[in-house]
């Protein structure tokens, strides 16, 4: 698939460049041939001019004779015409020749003998006029005129000449430019026929193989399904067996622990006349007279050693009845994690800040001993068990005033907020803090973090995890030593039966 895709980018980017070639192509070819074809339009329109100006100056020179020949005055207008529109002709043909240093060249030997020419024509006209015949026709005769006009002619040949040598080379250039750009398209109009038909080709096997996946995934989700169901049941019957496990051993150790207390009992009523004995046996040997004993007197009189023994004693005693103390309080722990584990959860639509406001109401005696303000702002309503949210809210208020810096005002906050069909919930404290590398184990079973100087079993944030694993949620902290803790719990907005009272 990574392949795939990869292909796919490059036969994209491919075409692209393609397209980017064909039109960057396109648009300087065709630039191109239009230059080359105003190039060919301009050499046509040097040679018209030149053959303008010849025109002109062949209708001056037919005027001055037709003039010579009848002095009428029309011939003298038809020559001013002539010579009037030689001028523009010389002047555009100027313009469009000065860019060519060959034409240049041949363009100023020809203007400088059509002026010479015109002027020629001027001045027999002239003598003409003023009846000086013989000087007109002499200066006709001498043929200086008719040299200059082969001259003409000649220098207009040249200039003709290196217009089609010109147009012959802008001819082949523009030729050359079209079959470019039509080259260009063809190749290019190839070359995206055959990426379309590769990516024509790329797609139906995509498709085919999006197909294929899409049929496997749904026959893993039927296969899946059915293990998740099979895992379920299996999961809820083992959850059921280690809830009875617990319960059973809790209540089986409960019955060896009251015999233990009940010893114990016995050895502390005991321990009183025990030591008397010791203490009159201790006197008897010492062939002391024994000491008056009272009905009332509990303790003996005892002293050295029977003394230190007396000690040992007592406080190997106190040791077992905290110890039984501590394990009786895991034993209730654990049969009331059970019990609550065999609880099925009922959703019930529930207003979280009234909920809260009744279990900080219940804390409010040790809020005030603490100096600490509980701070509850806007909160989402939620559908879920209402008891587990109180029991999961209830505990974490409890360890935020429980474990508050000394001295310092307490100022805990619960706060939510909704997002993707979730409720997200924090409750904020500026307590002690939690150290990073113990984050995980406070959520442990009889585990704790930190220094032991509260009352607890280790207990209460295993048993909060549990409950929002149940409804179907998480839950994380975010703490330093020093700078507080922050609980986030995540919860369904809509908690169903469908995902009821399933141990995650």
């Amino acid at each position: 698939m990574r392949n795939r895709a990869i292909g796919q980018i490059v036969l994209l980017a491919a075409g692209l460049v393609v397209l980017t070639v064909i039109s960057a192509g396109s648009v300087y070819l065709v630039n191109r041939a239009r230059d080359d074809a105003r190039w060919v339009v301009h050499t046509v329109e040097v040679e018209s001019q030149i053959s303008l100006a010849q025109l002109q100056l062949r209708r001056a020179e037919s005027a001055q004779r037709g003039f010579l020949s009848t002095l009428q005055p029309a011939f003298q207008a038809d020559f001013e015409e002539a010579a009037s529109q030689l001028t523009p002709a010389l002047r555009r043909l100027n313009q469009f020749t000065v860019d060519n240093p060959v034409q240049k060249r041949i363009f100023d030997e020809l203007l400088r003998l059509s002026n010479q020419r015109i002027e020629e024509f001027r001045q027999t006209i002239a003598l003409a006029q003023t009846e000086h015949m013989s000087d007109a026709a002499r200066i006709v005769r001498e043929g200086t005129g008719r040299d200059a006009m082969r001259l003409i002619d000649d220098l207009a040949g040249q200039m003709r000449a290196e217009e089609d040598r010109l147009f012959t080379l802008r001819t082949r250039s523009a030729d050359h430019s079209q079959t470019l750009a039509a080259s260009l398209t063809a190749i290019g109009s190839g070359f995206v026929v055959v990426l379309a038909a590769i990516s024509i080709f790329l797609v139906r096997r995509s498709a085919r193989a999006r197909d294929h996946a899409e049929a496997q995934l749904r026959d893993i989700n039927l296969n899946l399904e059915a293990a998740v169901d099979e895992r379920t049941a299996d999961l809820r019957e083992a959850n059921n067996e280690i809830q009875r496990f617990a319960y059973i051993v809790s209540h089986d150790l409960r019955s060896p622990l009251v015999n233990i207390m009940g010893f114990t009992s016995e050895l502390e009523e005991l321990r009183s006349d025990i030591f008397r004995r010791v203490a009159a046996l201790r006197r008897s040997a010492a062939s002391a007279p024994p000491a008056p004993v009272g009905d009332d007197e509990i303790e003996p009189v005892l002293e050295g050693e029977d003394k230190q023994l007396l000690q040992d004693f007592s406080e190997a005693l106190d040791f077992i009845k905290s110890s039984i103390a501590k394990m009786d309080r895991l034993i209730s722990a654990i049969l009331n994690l059970t019990r609550e584990g065999r609880r099925e959860f009922e959703p019930v639509r529930i207003d979280t800040r009234e909920l809260i406001e009744a279990v900080v109401t219940t804390v409010a005696h040790q809020a005030a001993e603490a100096r600490a303000q509980i701070r509850i702002e806007p909160l989402p309503e939620i559908t879920s068990d209402r008891l587990a949210l109180e029991q999961i809210f209830s505990n974490l208020i409890d360890n935020a005033l429980k474990y508050l810096e000394p001295g310092v005002p307490g100022d805990i906050c619960i706060r939510g907020r909704t997002k993707l069909g979730f409720a997200i919930f924090e409750v904020t404290d500026n307590g002690r803090g939690i150290d990073p590398k113990d984050h995980q184990r406070i959520f442990d079973l009889f585990r704790r973090a930190g220094t032991q100087d509260r009352p607890g079993q280790g207990i209460g944030l295993a048993h909060v995890r549990a409950l929002v694993r149940r409804l179907a949620g998480t839950m994380s902290v975010s703490s330093e030593l020093n700078k507080g803790s922050t609980f986030t719990i995540t919860l369904p907005i809509r908690w169903t039966a469908d995902n009821r009272n399933i141990e995650p």
